[in-house]
């Protein structure tokens, strides 16, 4: 099993704060996001490397994490040659990227970089391999005027997703993608298929590709999860993460 984390973007939502700093890398309690979600990957036995791919206005600045890490886990700074948000690769751009750059053809991990979540990660690996398939991970919300607009939203038959509604204004469930996925390593190619296409920004337009071209399935959990999108959003995981 491989893993990818993507920080790839360039998080203008959140200038001035990240204009010369990669949203990765802002603090949130006693250490950057990104380390957050490196030390969620160390507890999973099968995944002894991690790539990290960045843009080539950040790659400094993951050059320089990579040095002072502390972690058992192998880390590769990957650069996508990008040097702006009008010509950034987008998230499945970039998952291809690394696919094509490291030649995976194994089952690969792929969490945004702006993702904190309270899960476990072996779990999610149980529920990989016992459902045989790609798998999304999705916080459920509970109330679906919470996802209206603003989340890539999951419509699941059992733990089976039958569609993906990308931040729809009439959601047909409270389920938020939070951008971390298991993909089977059959499932792969199909990556490339959409890389070729306008749609390889979204990841959930990938998801509702697997949805209708193979098997995937919806890992739902209950704990916090936060996506860093805004200040709102990194001042709420700031007070969380400083309990």
């Amino acid at each position: 099993m491989q893993a990818l984390i993507l920080a790839a973007g360039y998080a203008t939502r959140l200038y001035p704060l990240t204009e010369h700093q990669p949203k990765p890398l802002i603090k949130v309690g006693d250490r950057s996001i990104i380390e957050h979600i490196i030390s969620k990957i160390e507890v999973i036995k099968d995944i002894k490397e991690v790539q990290i791919v960045t843009n080539d206005k950040f790659y400094p600045f993951f050059a320089a994490l990579e040095k002072n890490l502390k972690t058992p886990l192998k880390i590769e700074i990957i650069n996508d040659g990008t040097k702006s948000n009008e010509d950034r690769l987008g998230a499945i751009g970039d998952i291809h990227f690394v696919i094509e750059q490291k030649r995976i053809t194994d089952d690969l991990l792929v969490i945004a970089g702006d993702n904190l979540f309270g899960f476990s990660l072996p779990e999610l690996v149980h529920f990989f391999r016992k459902k045989n398939s790609s798998v999304v991970a999705f916080h459920d919300l509970k109330n679906k005027e919470k996802v209206k607009e603003k989340y890539g939203v999951g419509i699941l038959e059992g733990s089976r997703i039958t569609d993906f509604e990308e931040k729809p204004s009439e959601p047909k469930s409270a389920l938020a993608s939070t951008a971390c996925y298991l993909f089977k390593k059959r499932d792969l190619f199909h990556i490339k298929t959409l890389a070729k296409t306008e749609k390889a920004d979204a990841p959930g337009n990938l998801i509702k590709y697997l949805a209708k071209n193979s098997e995937v399935h919806g890992f739902v959990f209950h704990q916090h999860w936060f996506d860093i999108g805004t200040f709102e959003s990194l001042e709420d995981a700031k007070k969380e993460y400083e309990k």
